[in-house]
């Protein structure tokens, strides 16, 4: 087979954040180790890390095409045998454009389909592989025999994770160990869109437990609000940019505290022991499910947590207490990132890119 051509439909910036952008990438390193040809189309704003991720890479940036139209013409004019759609904001209606063209599509979704016709469709988080209400497995037209075509591949063992977070992996879990003064790392994707890291901070310092926190701070006004928060006795706040050596960061925390989403499976296959808040509405259905299995803690939603009068306070105050808990016990930490560990092995891209290569072949073979 000649050299497969790949392109990958992505947006990331300060309002998208950078989830699709960082699973992208995941699978454009995969297709790369393979011998594939790839580039990214989209829009990369106000994110000097993540294009700088993109060309350490030599992996072409070029503008994105949003209508079908558009996403037929560029992948007509670029000899893409592959397409990957991975947006919630692109017209539903190109995956089956591009594929009625001959271009081999996948999309990635989360738990809905959005009404895409694709070849192969991907659904990472973890429980969307079992049956139950609202899971990926009963959305209308994924799976054979319920209206679309396509193939769909769903659960944790999909996990598209970075070469910086695969090479982390842990051989075993890590096992509890007792400190003083833990080391605690919050973030919230690469732009924290919704204005985390302060909330949180300041759950944090009402734990009153000793601390060392790190938090990743994505936006100037993110690090002014950080700054402004007074840690207690024994607790120091360090505000930090975006940095590529995070997975490193997060297998030297004690405790990681995080949104519920794309970096849910890194903290898993890094077993880290990981408080989650689900930060929007999008994350609640893979929160629940993570959270029930004892891969992560729940700290609720953001909303909750930023409520005025009692029940914000009601929220933030449970929410500190379980922090506490995680802080003082290194058991349970200990028990967190075993589970979370188990559940993700880092394969997921590889599992991914060799159905994609499955795929091709057997439609290259004649008959």
């Amino acid at each position: 087979m000649s050299t497969l051509r790949v392109g990958l439909r992505c947006d990331a910036g300060p309002r998208r954040g950078v989830g699709h952008l960082v699973r992208c990438l995941a699978l454009a390193e995969e297709f790369l180790a393979r011998g594939a040809d790839v580039t990214v189309f989209g829009t990369v704003e106000r994110l000097d890390w993540a294009t700088a991720e993109l060309a350490a890479r030599g992996i072409p940036l070029l503008p994105g095409p949003d209508s079908a139209a558009e996403l037929v013409e560029v992948a007509r004019r670029h000899q893409l045998d592959v397409l990957v759609l991975d947006s919630y904001e692109l017209d539903p209606a190109g995956a089956g454009a591009l594929r009625a063209a001959g271009v081999y599509t996948l999309a990635i979704i989360d738990g809905d389909s959005r009404g895409q016709v694709a070849d192969l469709y991907l659904d990472q988080n973890f429980g969307a592989d079992l049956p139950g209400p609202g899971t990926a497995a009963e959305l209308p037209g994924l799976g054979a025999g319920v209206g679309l075509p396509g193939r769909l591949l769903a659960g944790s063992g999909y996990a598209l994770l970075r070469d910086t977070v695969i090479s982390a992996r842990p051989p075993v879990a890590p096992p509890a160990t007792a400190v003083s003064r833990p080391r605690v790392l919050a973030f919230f994707g690469g732009t924290d869109a919704v204005g985390a890291a302060p909330v949180l901070t300041r759950v944090l310092v009402a734990t009153g437990h000793p601390m060392d926190l790190t938090v990743i701070v994505g936006r100037p006004e993110i690090e002014a609000e950080v700054e402004d928060v007074t840690p207690g006795r024994g607790q120091i706040i360090r505000p930090v940019p975006p940095t590529t050596s995070l997975p490193a960061l997060i297998t030297e925390a004690d405790l990681v505290v995080s949104a519920a989403g794309t970096s849910t499976w890194e903290l898993c296959c890094l077993g880290a022991p990981s408080a989650l808040v689900c930060v929007v509405d999008n994350q609640r259905e893979s929160y629940t499910r993570v959270v029930r299995h004892g891969l992560a803690a729940g700290l609720g939603e953001l909303s909750e947590l930023t409520a005025g009068g009692v029940a914000g306070r009601a929220a933030r105050t449970t929410a500190a207490r379980t922090l506490h808990g995680l802080l003082s016990s290194p058991q349970r930490r200990a028990a967190l990132a075993a589970r979370a560990w188990s559940t993700v092995d880092g394969q997921g891209r590889a599992r991914v890119v060799d159905a994609v290569f499955d795929a091709v072949r057997a439609a290259a073979v004649p008959g």
